[in-house]
């Protein structure tokens, strides 16, 4: 008892150790990194996962630049970016179907010196459509590059306890890439199109608000998406845990990095999308029900998909993921508020916690390896499964990494205490793994070790040595009729008999089922051959008692085969030997066969 309490009170002294050298890992800023660069791989994996099974809206189109609407663009008009007037244009006639909203994941920088009256056009439908949205980007260019603009009052934006956002730099910008002035101060329809990608270069959050010349801004799929949920707000409040409520069905909860964490719907082109190419034809011959039947009511995304055009991003479902869908995801992930919430600190702790000790307390308590094995990775497994159900059914995102480091730990803390510190007796342990546990013979693995070792010593030394292989006659219509009790019975009586019969030298083994061997090392095939016919007689005349309590007898059948004259391998003196077994059973088996012609088949 003493010694129980103190390998418990040894594995808690442990793993209170492991707890504090975790705590300290993670505390480490390059493993930190590290453990958040897995932890992001792992978000990658579910996401793939789950995404197979999450629908895009049906209310969002993407009209899309698409290589062959770059060509077509070119040929037509010569050059991209194409003429102002164009897109005028497009908005004008897209409006005739009474779209929900156009948003342009483009931008429409300066005027251009040479066609004035095609920046008007533009002006004008943008400015007297107000349910089309345009793009500006941040940036942190020098000032003496480009003179920092002064943004309009009606597109700057207020955050209450905005402490998230403060401590992310990221989201500060000194500069910014301005529009045409008319639009900028004509509509309060125009957003930020700035990612944010994590440091192996691909994008799992969007930031909601940005912050520059002393105001936020918000994001051009936020600014949409509240238009389309019928909420103006320009004034927001951030609550404790990081969320922003923006009406009772839909909130935006931050990270602690003042970001969203976009919830992906499968590969890229997940989304409805009709080539500019073919929309621009339907313009030109006045084609409404083309039109009507593709935009009315729905919320239009207008953006490059051309790989010349250069706006492919990464994203955790594809490493060509068009920039446009990257915006069109954002947005429905606002309108369905499915947005993936992560768990705090203290959570993804606790879980580690909590596996780590299902994982000592099933290593403590397991005898098999294979057991504490198994427990191991079916805890693994069963946590990854019920993180995939978490993150596709109700979008949360478990830590796996933080739980997996401990658990390993763990794990090896618990061998270390198990075996080490416990001092198992190896021999024990081997013996336990070499040993068939009805019969107690050795089992067949160990048959395999010894006749190699075997073979090996007799080449080397010009030796000999033979091999005994046993079957129970008529076994399994012994188990028919007695039971496979009773035929366990037997099985651990023979072996004990055919113990009896050879040397403390000789290596008796189950070979499998009622199949045993006897591997006699230092013996000719004479010698072998007085063995077999001892451990026959012996066998014959003995009673053996049942699982019922009754008496009865068995027989047995052997088979003898002997190196070198039979062969110098494994396989050549098993195949001999099941030889020679063959041709006893067929003779009216309770015998021995040491002789066996080459065409004499096997069992």
């Amino acid at each position: 008892m003493n010694k129980k309490i103190w390998i418990k009170a040894s594995y808690i002294l442990a793993s209170l150790l492991v707890f504090g050298v975790f705590l300290y890992l993670i505390s480490i800023p390059s493993s930190k990194d590290f453990l958040t660069k897995i932890e992001n791989t792992t978000f990658d994996l579910r996401q793939n996962i789950v995404s197979k099974y999450k629908k895009t809206s049906d209310d969002i189109v993407i009209i899309d630049v698409n290589d062959a609407s770059y060509e077509y663009i070119v040929d037509k008009y010569g050059s991209w970016p194409v003429q102002r007037s164009f897109w005028a244009n497009l908005i004008n006639q897209l409006e005739l179907s009474n779209p929900d909203m156009i948003i342009f994941d483009l931008l429409f920088l300066k005027k251009y010196r040479a066609d004035g009256d095609s920046d008007y056009e533009l002006i004008k439908a943008v400015n007297n459509n107000k349910n089309v949205y345009v793009s500006m980007n941040l940036d942190n260019y020098p000032s003496e590059v480009r003179i920092p603009p002064q943004l309009p009052d009606s597109i700057k934006n207020t955050v209450e306890n905005d402490f998230l956002i403060k401590q992310n730099p990221d989201l500060f910008y000194t500069n910014c890439r301005p529009i045409i002035d008319e639009i900028l101060n004509g509509t309060k329809n125009i957003g930020l199109i700035n990612v944010q990608r994590d440091k192996d270069g691909i994008i799992r959050t969007m930031p909601p608000f940005s912050y520059y010349d002393n105001a936020y801004f918000k994001h051009l799929t936020v600014l949409a998406g509240l238009n389309h949920l019928n909420i103006d707000k320009n004034n927001f409040k951030m609550k404790p845990d990081g969320r922003i409520i923006l009406d009772k069905g839909h909130i935006l909860p931050l990270t602690k990095e003042g970001k969203l964490i976009l919830n992906w719907y499968g590969p890229e082109w997940s989304f409805r999308y009709v080539p500019l190419w073919k929309v621009s034809d339907a313009v030109k011959k006045n084609d409404r029900k083309f039109l009507d039947d593709n935009f009315k009511n729905k919320i239009i995304f207008v953006g490059v998909t051309a790989n010349s055009l250069s706006d492919i991003k990464s994203t955790p479902v594809s490493y060509m993921f068009p920039g446009v869908e990257v915006q069109a995801t954002f947005l429905n992930n606002l309108l369905d508020n499915n947005f993936i919430k992560k768990t705090g600190t203290f959570y993804d702790i606790l879980i580690a916690l909590l596996i780590a000790f299902l994982t000592g307390f099933g290593i403590m308590n397991f005898k098999s390896p294979l057991k504490s094995v198994l427990l191991f990775f079916g805890l693994q497994a069963a946590y990854f499964v019920v993180s995939i159900l978490l993150m596709g059914i109700f979008n949360i995102w478990v830590n796996l990494t933080a739980q997996f480091v401990l658990s390993i730990l763990t794990f090896a803390c618990a061998y270390i205490v198990k075996y080490l510190i416990t001092s198992r007796d190896y021999e024990h342990t081997y013996k336990l793994a070499v040993t068939d546990g009805l019969t107690e013979m050795f089992n067949h693995r160990y048959f395999q070790e010894q006749m190699t070792t075997n073979i090996q010593t007799a080449k080397r030394y010009n030796g000999v040595f033979s091999l005994i292989m046993v079957d129970i006659d008529f076994f399994k219509k012994f188990n028919d009729t007695y039971g496979h009790q009773s035929g366990d019975a037997v099985l651990r009586q023979v072996a004990q008999t055919i113990k009896r019969n050879i040397r403390s030298t000789d290596i008796p083994c189950r070979y499998g089922g009622e199949e045993m061997s006897v591997i006699l090392t230092n013996t000719n095939k004479e010698d072998a051959v007085k063995t077999a016919v001892k451990i026959c007689e012996a066998v014959r005349n003995k009673e053996f008692e049942l699982a019922t309590g009754d008496w009865t007898h068995v027989t047995i059948s052997l088979g003898v085969a002997a190196m070198p004259e039979n062969g110098d391998t494994t396989e050549k003196l098993i195949e001999y030997a099941d030889k020679c077994l063959y041709i006893a059973k067929r003779n009216g088996r309770n015998q021995v066969v040491s002789d066996a012609p080459d065409d004499t088949p096997t069992e």
